[in-house]
């Protein structure tokens, strides 16, 4: 039953009411699209700026519904945070999602808050062909674990396991991790890293913001002067040949190793590890170099096990779009938790 407040305390529903609208809400980009049927690919696509929109009611007029015939009737969103009551802020963003709000302002009949990697997730059962790139050795089993990582405005880490005939999505905050020294580079540049409450996370480094903070560590550390603006700048540099941006892109691309490779150990994933998010497409020659993969199977005792285990760069532009929108056509190929997660018009019948 549906509680009072619009609430569905328990249990996934088996279809959903279509045109669907799904969003993939960053700190940075907010995309959308709609799926017209359970048969329709994900269409009208676009993407906006989420700081130019005060929340996603505006900036899913002005995306896309202004510029569609479609009216949709159920909304599934991908939000850059946890998901823990009915007001969900975005971690490196100033919005906040209120399910029970959007169904007002877009007369909708029900709205799914997933995380952001999550949705990511969701994807990787379905992606192939030119929307990958392999990098380095190893071959995926078909049913074996699967993880993403993805560096960006922030670090998203998801995983998805199959189990009982059917992929479990996995979601987590898994990019504040702790990340320390290992190599004698990293011991000298550590120090030079500026810390959150005295931790050094792998977001801290792993991203766009950390890598800025990472260019500057290297920089302090050779007692060098380097003031890049932007993360692109960094990467500009080091394409430049800059010794400094050289430096910051070696460390990067080896702490980016060492945490992918982690998380293959944590979850066992025989089905390979994606990199996603906005930074790795920019760097692909740089991951491309033997640093990535040697820091990914440097795993003693376990260095046999993870070299068998394939690394892929995700090539497709909107995975977490295309992962939404499979959940949206099939909800149940998946077994997505929706408790706490999904929300229903208070005067609409109980969700199936």
């Amino acid at each position: 039953m549906t509680s009072s407040d619009g609430h569905l305390p328990e249990g996934a529903p088996r279809h959903l009411s279509f045109p669907v609208l799904v969003a993939d809400i960053g700190g940075t980009n907010a995309r959308f699209a709609m799926v017209r049927d359970a048969h329709g690919p994900a269409e009208a696509i676009t993407r906006v700026a989420t700081d130019a929109h005060p929340g996603f009611a505006e900036a899913a007029q002005n995306g896309l519904l202004d510029h569609s015939a479609l009216l949709p009737r159920t909304a599934v969103i991908a939000a850059a945070g946890p998901v823990t009551g009915e007001r969900i802020p975005l971690t490196n963003a100033n919005w906040v999602i209120e399910p029970l709000k959007l169904i007002e302002q877009l007369d909708l009949e029900q709205v799914i808050v997933l995380n952001d990697f999550e949705a990511q997730a969701l994807a990787l059962p379905g992606l192939e062909g030119d929307a990958l790139e392999q990098i380095g050795p190893g071959t995926a089993q078909p049913h074996g674990a699967k993880v993403v990582l993805g560096p960006g405005t922030g670090l998203g880490v998801a995983a998805m396991v199959y189990a009982h005939g059917t992929w479990v999505p996995v979601p987590g905050e898994g990019g504040h991790v702790e990340l320390g020294p290992v190599s004698d580079t990293d011991y000298r540049v550590w120090p030079h890293i500026e810390r959150l409450e005295g931790r050094i996370t792998a977001e801290r480094i792993l991203s766009g913001a950390g890598l800025l903070r990472l260019s500057r560590a290297v920089a302090s550390e050779a007692g060098l002067e380097r003031r890049f603006a932007t993360p692109a700048d960094v990467t500009a540099a080091a394409d430049s040949g800059d010794e400094i941006g050289l430096r910051t892109m070696e460390v990067f691309v080896r702490a980016l190793g060492r945490v992918a490779g982690d998380f293959a150990l944590t979850f066992l994933a025989r089905g390979g590890v994606f990199l996603g998010g906005g930074i790795p497409g920019r760097i692909s020659r740089y991951l491309a170099h033997p640093a990535f993969r040697d820091a990914f199977e440097a795993k003693a005792p376990h260095g046999a096990l993870v070299r068998s285990i394939p690394t892929y760069l995700i090539r497709h532009e909107m995975p977490a779009l295309e992962g939404l929108a499979a959940f949206a056509r099939t909800p149940t190929l998946f077994a997505v938790e929706t408790s706490g997660r999904c929300w229903r018009a208070q005067a609409s019948a109980p969700a199936s």
